[in-house]
């Protein structure tokens, strides 16, 4: 081989070997900034775990299933409980992306503790609504029968969101209740009042709507001057921060909205 083949030879070997390397590089690089919480297209993936308030059980169960079809690769898992009872696990450490409360005062107590990451967003309201068994055979017409002497009614325990709400009413009506039962959270009346155990339970107006047939529902004008607003935060000890974020802007956006107004909830 003459000297000028040999030399555009390794010329030629060079250039392959420097091609390779800097592809190398590239891949490298791109494999470590990529977010182990997003796809390659900006969608979230990863489990998203969310903390909230019971009555948000139906509407935040079909948000999950859109949420997850919007992001190939994401699952929304949900613990649902009295919103009360929710922050005392976040403050114990439980792991969690988001929380949703029931009220602004029970997510002060979540900022306070120091368990949200950011300012919370309102997303939705909600007002109160007796709920009473099919045929509504105690006769309940309105909020001052509750207190009517053999009038079974069953309500939420005065530190959850549902009951605090309840209290306010008393206050406002001059009425004053005598449950046979405060429950820890919202399902838990309308599961007493569905399974006969009590005549009136209070809950949320979206709580009766979601039962359908199932209970009956006594609307009192009084509830309108209680109104609970429904704020969501990010929470900073779960494991996928950015999944939390994607799902919040999910629920605050246009298909969470449409999906709250859908089930009964105002807007915020």
């Amino acid at each position: 081989m003459t000297a000028g083949r040999r030399l555009a030879a390794a010329t030629a070997s060079l250039a392959v070997l420097l091609l390779a390397v800097t592809g190398c590089s590239a891949a490298g690089s791109s494999s470590a900034t990529a977010s182990p919480t997003s796809s390659a297209t900006g969608r979230a993936t990863g489990t998203i775990t969310v903390f909230a308030a019971a009555s948000l059980t139906s509407t935040f169960t079909a948000l999950g299933a859109e949420f997850e079809k919007a992001n190939p690769g994401s699952a929304v898992t949900f613990s649902f409980a009295g919103s009360s009872d929710l922050v005392t696990q976040l403050t114990a450490g439980a792991p969690a992306d988001v929380f949703a409360s029931a009220d602004e005062a029970t997510m002060k107590k979540a900022v306070s503790a120091g368990v949200t990451a950011g300012d919370p967003v309102d997303f939705a309201t909600n007002v109160l609504a007796i709920a009473v068994p099919k045929g509504n055979p105690a006769h309940i017409g309105g909020f001052a029968d509750l207190s009517k002497p053999g009038v079974a009614t069953v309500v939420c325990a005065p530190q959850v969101p549902c009951g605090a709400a309840t209290a306010k009413v008393e206050a406002a009506t001059g009425t004053t209740l005598a449950p046979v039962s405060e429950e820890s959270s919202v399902t838990d009346v309308l599961g007493k009042v569905i399974a006969g155990e009590a005549d009136a339970g209070i809950v949320y107006a979206t709580d009766v709507r979601g039962a359908g047939d199932a209970v009956g529902s006594v609307p009192f004008p009084e509830a309108k001057g209680v109104v609970n607003t429904y704020p969501i935060a990010a929470v900073g000890q779960g494991a996928n921060t950015a999944g939390g974020k994607a799902f919040l802007a999910f629920v605050t956006g246009p298909a969470g909205q449409r999906v709250l107004r859908a089930a009964g909830f105002g807007a915020p």
